[in-house]
């Protein structure tokens, strides 16, 4: 990732530019970094407008005193193209740039990714700023890796981006015929006869057609990719060596990301979890190492947290402080999962404007002497001493489909449980029981090779892309077990219904039919026998028939009493109804033993989380207590440097890195 580091990276936003003005906070942050065991900085991420005051004049002299003053500190630099924040004199003169929004409005100046990105001029104006930096600095020692722009998204709806959306339909489709046959246009009379007719969906116009729908969403995916690219040419233009990065952000859909991240060298993201504010903290932990694991996939190597608060974070509902040790805790667990760093949103608080009450490393009064900072330097200290696990993988025999085109068809549905399709619960609602048991996981889509894993869970597969069913049946055939859900094998990549049916193209795999689904209303639930046990049922329920699959559990009231609910076809599972997790744990659990699946070596009280990277494990104590938990042979522990073996008590958000003797 960084050749010449062998150092795990721990550093932040570092927004020298609102201290220009006072020289003594910019000398002071230099023996701040170094107190606090600092070794990298991203600068430039919103600096376009102190680097070119106006058009073409350009003045890169700042810039250069804190990339040489960092430098000789030691300090390495992520150098990031300022394209995710332009200044107010671009906007004024360009006014191309701007935004329109899908009322057809358009925009003013102001925030941040206000701009088109179909935009030429805008598009020649990021070319000539990128290709300066990476001229100037693109061999400079200290530059170890470019981040390109900022948390990418959002939509314009402007004359440029439908000629353009109709250009990506002409290339896609080729002609009208095959467009209306896959947009299903005979609906409600909304047959295209010309390609001029075709708009992006609005609140004021065509918002209905779901493949439509999908289509605009596919080609603003396209879009931002293809301005991301067009910077990452021009940054290697002068520095092919460096790699490239840029910030995703947590269960964001605008774009594909799995497309996204084969343009990148490097996968980093910004990691804001709720602590303390709305859940326990197991959930949150829970729910923050499914996100890790999803990154971490997108390339099956180590990834970068580029952003993280120290403290609490400004723009949730509840701006919660974390704990003692939860800064520890959060971070370390981002290492446990691939993380090949920890890096802060921000060095030092803004002193006005939306961020001004966001965590950061310093606060207003720049003191060191703090809960924060010391909390900030001991982690500095613990990451020097885990430089061996820089670059650790792990290879999982687990993975979950969690796929972007399916999350933007299930958005569509206009039926089932409206209020609570619940996409992305589900998804972690699996993901549960591996991570109660050490059991590491990977977070994959459709397009993923899935023969070198033992079992493949694919919750909620509502959208079955063409080749997927072949994969799933060469998978079986090689002995894996694939595990599904109720609402899947429902339509196609246009969002256009299967015509035999649920579960589609699935259905010779599971040996069943879905002939109903029923929707039950809040508050309402039926049961589920297996075995003896009874599971809730909420949400939703499938009346399938079983066309040879075997029979594990059945409902036990309304009209369907005594219907499949979980049914076994070889080594296909069909769990044909949403649980409270509890089904899924006894599943996955009974799974999991018969297929021998690795698992992080200890036992631990409820809570006590163990996580595997490489050689090395990682454990965790998200309880509300101190817990403890026992490893199953002695090993050291890379914090302590002792040794530790037979039972261990673990205080409230503890961790231990543990590496076997």
């Amino acid at each position: 990732m960084i050749p010449e580091s062998n150092f795990l990276l721990h550093g932040a936003d570092y927004n020298y530019e609102q201290w220009l003005k006072r020289k003594d906070i910019l000398e002071e942050d230099l023996l701040l970094m170094k107190k606090s065991h600092m070794n990298v900085m991203t600068l430039n991420v919103f600096g376009w407008s102190l680097l070119e005051k106006e058009d073409g004049v350009y003045d890169f002299s700042f810039l250069d005193e804190r990339i040489e003053s960092l430098h000789r500190e030691g300090i390495k630099v992520i150098l990031a193209t300022p394209s995710g924040a332009r200044p107010a004199w671009l906007a004024e003169k360009y006014p191309e740039v701007l935004r329109t929004n899908s009322r057809r409005e358009k925009e003013l100046f102001g925030i941040r990714h206000n701009h088109c990105p179909s935009s030429p001029l805008y598009r020649r104006k990021v070319r000539e700023m990128d290709e300066r930096l990476s001229q100037r600095y693109g061999s400079h020692p200290a530059v170890v890796m470019w981040h390109i722009s900022n948390e990418l998204g959002g939509e314009c709806h402007c004359p440029l981006c439908q000629e353009n959306f109709r250009s990506w339909l002409k290339d896609k489709y080729g002609n009208l015929d095959n467009l209306n046959e896959a947009w299903n246009t005979a609906f409600w009379s909304h047959t295209y006869t010309s390609w001029s007719q075709i708009q992006s969906p609005s609140p004021i116009g065509e918002y209905l057609v779901h493949g439509q729908n999908l289509d605009w969403r596919r080609f603003l995916s396209d879009q931002y990719i293809s301005f991301m690219k067009e910077e990452i040419d021009a940054v290697r233009k002068y520095s092919p060596s460096v790699p490239v990065t840029t910030n995703l952000m947590y269960f964001f859909e605008g774009i594909d990301y799995v497309k996204l991240a084969k343009e990148l060298d490097v996968v980093s993201w910004d990691n804001y979890p709720r602590w303390n504010a709305e859940r326990d903290s197991f959930s949150v932990a829970l729910d923050t190492a499914f996100f890790h694991d999803r990154i971490r996939s997108l390339k099956g190597e180590p990834f970068i947290l580029m952003e993280s608060s120290p403290s609490s974070t400004n723009w949730q509902n509840t701006a919660c402080l974390k704990t003692p040790g939860m800064h520890e805790a959060s971070a370390l667990q981002a290492v446990a999962h691939g993380s090949d760093s920890v890096q802060y949103f921000q060095w030092r608080q803004s002193r006005g404007c939306s961020e001004m009450f966001h965590g950061a490393v310093l606060s207003h009064n720049g003191r060191s002497d703090t809960r924060v900072f010391s909390e900030v330097s001991k982690l500095g200290e613990d990451l020097e001493k885990l430089e061996c696990v820089k670059g650790a993988e792990t290879r999982n025999k687990v993975a979950i489909i969690y796929d972007t085109e399916n999350a933007w068809a299930i958005e569509e549905i206009q039926g089932y449980k409206m209020n609570k399709k619940n996409y992305h619960e589900t998804l972690v609602s699996s993901y549960a029981p591996f991570y109660r048991r050490g059991i590491g996981v990977d977070i994959v889509d459709q397009s993923a090779d899935i023969s070198s894993y033992s079992l493949v869970v694919a919750p909620m597969l509502y959208m079955v892309k063409a080749g997927f069913t072949d994969k799933v049946k060469a998978f079986i055939d090689d002995g894996g077990v694939f595990v599904t859900t109720y609402m899947s094998g429902i339509v196609d990549e246009n969002d256009l219904a299967f015509l035999n049916g649920a579960p589609g193209p699935l259905e010779d795999i599971l040996g069943l039919r879905v002939e109903e689904t029923d929707s039950l209303p809040d508050g309402r639930t039926n049961r589920v026998e297996m075995d003896g046990r009874s599971y809730i049922n909420r949400d939703i329920s499938d009346i399938v028939i079983s066309e040879g699959a075997e029979v594990l559990a059945t409902y036990s009231s309304s009209f369907y009493k005594g219907i499949p609910a979980l049914l076994k076809n070889g080594n296909a599972y069909y769990i044909a109804f949403r649980s409270d997790g509890s089904l899924e744990d006894d599943l996955f659990s009974r799974l999991s033993s018969e297929l021998s699946l690795p698992s992080a070596p200890f036992k631990g009280e409820k809570g006590v989380v163990g996580v595997m990277r490489g050689k090395y494990m990682f454990v965790f104590n998200f309880s509300d207590k101190d817990s403890r938990f026992t490893p199953d042979y002695p090993m050291k522990d890379l914090l302590s440097g002792r040794s530790v073996e037979g039972e261990v008590e673990l205080e409230v958000n503890g961790v231990m890195v543990l590496e076997m003797e």
